[in-house]
């Protein structure tokens, strides 16, 4: 079984790791709306 510090570690890491996920969704999600704007502006002129 693991030591309980090491537990902690992991559960930091795994925190750490889906902020960074939910960052990018979050502004990946905002960027492509953005294009996606752009191009049907582009496409429409």
């Amino acid at each position: 079984m693991a030591v309980e510090g090491e537990t902690q570690d992991d559960i930091k890491a795994h925190v750490k790791s889906y902020s960074h996920f939910a960052w990018m969704m979050k502004w990946g999600t905002i960027i492509s709306a953005i294009v996606a704007i752009i191009v049907v502006i582009i496409i429409s002129s």
